[in-house]
């Protein structure tokens, strides 16, 4: 599993600041996945939500950090019974400490640039659990709705964030484009099937709220990276044959132009002995993929062979991005832009970013890494 953005480039962390604060259009939505229950309101980004849309307090912020770190100590004592002590897995945690340490000054940089701008919406509530929640990265320019990015992110599955997508977040919002990345339960709080089902309510929110947030519904695509990339083409899969046999739906895929799948695994049942060596152990990964016997279902090269036509029919554009060397956000904009002749004309003249790291940096941190 590859990194989703290579950190090359920084712009001023500060810039954001000067903007004005961001005002949704058309009032407070009602989601149509329960009754009553208003769309957060973003007009403070930086404040968490409540699952009413309220304004969370500094002590409500503080309570949820608590609670939160009590929960993930607690899974950590759990994963660490389901891991055992094993070489591997010790070997890709010190590679993975080493790997963030040399990455540490653009990490900072890209933190305080999720912190403190004011074009960043975080922890908008968007579901029941714990880990329902999403960030949302806006445009300075408000003039017109924008295209919006429904992003999830990777993690093996076990330590996913949506912060991880913050330098996507920014270097997309850059470009005009709202970016919305959707958290969700990792294991051993949840297992795939909670993941996949937390991915398609967050991905509902978006596509059901996109203009109370200055988006333009006609223009959502949707983009996984490495493990974040299978859970999202799982709930592409799901949705779609949903929708052939007719079933409800909260969303539909209709409402997305295109599927960016970058460094995912679309065929379980072939990864799993390159996981085990790489410390990811058979053990524990049949238990996030629910047991030997659910791997087919969760593979969704297969479940879209065994679809039926009018399934695949339904399928948005999907392009697959390997990760690494390629421009992924030059490659990604391209595609969202496509129609747009100023958006392109913008592009075109966009300033080269200011680096994150020192190249030598990048090149070791690369061959250190455990993804």
């Amino acid at each position: 599993m590859q990194p989703l953005v290579t950190p090359q480039r920084v712009g001023d962390a500060g810039a954001a600041e000067a903007a004005d604060a961001f005002v949704p259009r058309g009032g407070p939505q009602v989601l149509r996945r329960r009754a009553g229950t208003a769309t957060p309101d973003p007009g403070t980004p930086s404040s968490a939500r409540s699952a009413s849309g309220r304004l969370s307090t500094f002590r409500e912020d503080v309570g949820h950090a608590a609670a939160e770190t009590y929960l993930v100590t607690g899974l950590a004592f759990i994963l660490l019974r389901y891991l055992g002590v094993g070489y591997r897995w010790i070997s890709q945690l010190v590679a993975l400490i080493v790997y963030a340490m040399l990455l540490m000054p653009g990490f900072i940089k890209v933190g305080y640039y999720y912190f403190f701008s004011r074009h960043v919406c975080r922890s908008v509530v968007y579901g029941d659990e714990p880990r329902n929640r999403l960030d949302l990265y806006l445009p300075r320019d408000r003039s017109k709705p924008s295209p919006v990015v429904a992003f999830i992110t990777g993690g093996a599955w076990i330590i996913g964030y949506k912060a991880w997508g913050a330098l996507l977040g920014r270097r997309l919002a850059e470009r005009g484009i709202i970016v919305a990345c959707i958290d969700y339960r990792n294991f051993p709080q949840g297992t795939i099937s909670d993941m996949v089902t937390d991915a398609s309510e967050g991905i509902s929110f978006v596509c059901n709220n996109a203009a109370s947030y200055g988006g333009d519904p006609n223009q959502i695509y949707l983009m996984g990276q490495s493990a974040g990339a299978h859970i999202a083409a799982c709930a592409l899969m799901e949705q779609a044959n949903k929708e052939s046999r007719g079933e409800d739906i909260s969303w539909n895929l209709a409402q997305i132009k295109a599927y960016f799948g970058l460094s995912g695994g679309y065929n379980i049942q072939k990864l799993v002995n390159h996981f085990h060596e790489r410390g990811l152990y058979r053990s524990i990964f049949l238990s996030i993929m629910e047991g030997e016997e659910s791997l087919p279902r969760f593979s969704p090269e297969i479940v879209a062979k065994k679809s039926s036509a009018e399934a695949i029919a339904l399928l948005p554009q999907i392009d697959p991005l390997r990760g690494g060397k390629d421009q992924l956000v030059d490659d990604v904009v391209s595609v969202i832009h496509a129609d747009d002749a100023l958006a392109r004309e913008k592009d075109a003249s966009t300033p080269v970013p200011e680096r994150l790291v020192y190249e030598w940096q990048i090149k070791l941190a690369r061959q250190i890494s455990p993804f």
